[in-house]
């Protein structure tokens, strides 16, 4: 078998495995419909938490949510799944407000490190941003 033609074999199976894998879903990313959407997909986990309060990002892929005792719940999409955590002061390497409505997250937490959230508006960042210990 020719080089070209092991090429060709090659590109079309890998094209072949990206359709496949789109077509069946495997590209998508969840999103959260609302606050009592965030609620629900939290306490699957953590069915014991009182929460206070839900912020969701612009975007609805992550619901920022208000516990006890200074916690936040962290309810996030990644990939057509939800990872879910319960966040302290410790637990958080650094928190900066980026642009008008923004911030960036940093968690010492070595399977998920955090990211960046954009939210509706200015308030609402600085709100996530409070609650998570960051200082004005």
């Amino acid at each position: 078998m020719s080089i070209l033609v092991l090429v060709i074999v090659v590109a079309v199976g890998i094209t072949g495995i990206v359709v496949a894998v789109h077509a069946t879903g495997g590209t998508t990313t969840v999103r959260l419909a609302n606050g009592d959407a965030a609620i629900k997909r939290f306490h699957e986990d953590f069915e014991a938490e009182a929460i206070k309060a839900v912020v969701l990002s612009s975007d609805h892929e992550t619901a920022f949510l208000w516990l006890e005792n200074n916690r936040i719940g962290i309810v996030h999409a990644i990939g057509d799944r939800y990872l879910t955590r319960i966040v302290e002061a410790k637990d958080i390497r650094g928190i900066e407000l980026t642009g008008e409505s923004s911030l960036v997250l940093g968690l010492r937490d070595m399977t998920w490190r955090g990211g960046t959230f954009v939210f509706d508006d200015a308030d609402t960042a600085a709100k996530v941003y409070q609650a998570m210990g960051g200082t004005a």
